[in-house]
């Protein structure tokens, strides 16, 4: 490499920081939703700097995006640095030459430089953008919960409202059908107005759980026999339904202050969720794991899972995607309604390749 004159220094000095300029800027002036296009341009910006840019390629690569200037030559001579993200190293900016005409050393050790700058802000600006996401997720999050809440709230003063009509609809369908002769028109018609009454308590019942309303008794038990014998009922539905499961338990004790009664219900509906949306031969998988401050269920199948228009609704009353006639749409929202009465959360996260996961969460205080 021949030695460089004074003017010839000054030079690369200037695109270096012309270089670094353009590049603040670009970031300043970022779209969080166009990020692909910021690392492009910072691509660009960096090959600018470079003493033999026309031959140059510059490669950006940090998960989703794999970003180069130019095609790459089948063999380069490289410099390279981490792009780090919270102090982890997520990707990395290469600077290539052809291999034919080049050598490391016609890299300027102030280009070494430049190039860790560069990572280091491109490293910056994926920090803000990770930050800026998980502030809109826990925003979400808490908008969901508030609507949950303000949900919950109307519907215990309606479970309220309907339960005193309901009884006495219940007991005076009763009492005239005990004076009336059976095998009548008016016994049969009775029949109906019972067990429709019957099954609105039922309605009534769940819709008190999502709201919290229900009573508990809540006593510290090992939950790995609840699960156990949950299963072991649901097995007749699973070979009926052609679907097959596999439960992951630990081997020793895991202790939970909670109603089994209503535990087990979680561990129902949720289930037979799982198997009516499950193909034919598909698995559901239950796993159980502890930490040291929580205890973690899951449960996971291989259906269609849920769009994502509609993953923000699926602990509302009354909303479904079954068939007509095949569900309230109050299944989940008690299973919401039992898991925050215990202090724990439920999330849902697609299944890979198909299918739904949900993550039931338990703190053990």
């Amino acid at each position: 490499m021949a030695k460089m004159t004074p003017e010839k220094n000054l030079k690369e000095r200037i695109k270096e920081l012309t270089c670094l300029y353009e590049v603040s800027s670009i970031i300043v002036n970022n779209d969080f939703r166009e990020l692909d296009k910021t690392l492009y341009s910072i691509a660009l910006s960096l090959r600018k700097a470079l003493q033999f840019n026309k031959h140059a390629t510059v490669e950006i690569v940090s998960d989703p995006f794999h970003l180069v200037s130019s095609t790459i030559s089948k063999k380069t001579v490289f410099i390279i640095h981490n792009i780090n993200v919270f102090n982890e190293p997520k990707g990395f900016i290469k600077i290539h030459y052809p291999a034919d005409n080049y050598t490391k050393k016609d890299f300027l050790v102030e280009e070494k430089k430049l190039l860790k700058t560069v990572a280091i802000n491109v490293g910056d600006l994926l920090e803000r953008v990770s930050i800026r996401e998980n502030e809109a997720v826990i925003k979400r999050k808490m908008e969901h919960a508030d609507r949950l809440s303000i949900l919950g709230e109307i519907t215990a003063g309606i479970a309220h409202e309907l339960n005193t009509p309901l009884a006495n609809i219940l007991g005076f369908a009763e009492l005239l059908k005990s004076k009336e002769p059976e095998n009548t028109q008016t016994s049969r018609d009775l029949d109906k107005i019972i067990n429709s009454a019957i099954f609105s308590r039922e309605v009534v019942k769940k819709l008190m759980f999502f709201a919290c309303e229900m009573p508990q008794n809540l006593d510290k038990t090992n939950i790995v026999p609840v699960i156990t014998d949950a299963m072991n009922l649901l097995d007749p539905t699973f070979k009926k339904n052609d679907v097959k499961y596999q439960v992951d338990l630990p081997e020793g004790e895991v202790f939970l202050k909670v109603d089994t009664i209503q535990l087990t219900q979680v561990i129902f509906n949720l289930v037979l969720n799982a198997i009516y949306f499950s193909p034919k031969n598909g698995v559901i998988s239950v796993a159980l794991k502890e930490t040291k401050n929580n205890v973690t269920l899951t449960i996971a199948d291989q259906g269609p899972g849920i769009p994502a228009e509609n993953t923000q609704k699926i602990f509302q009353p009354f909303f479904t995607t079954k068939a007509v006639g095949d569900g309230s749409g109050l299944g989940l929202s008690v299973v919401h309604g039992i898991i925050r009465s215990h202090r724990g959360t439920i999330d849902y996260q697609h299944n890979d390749p198909t299918g739904a996961v949900f993550i039931i969460t338990f703190p053990k205080q």
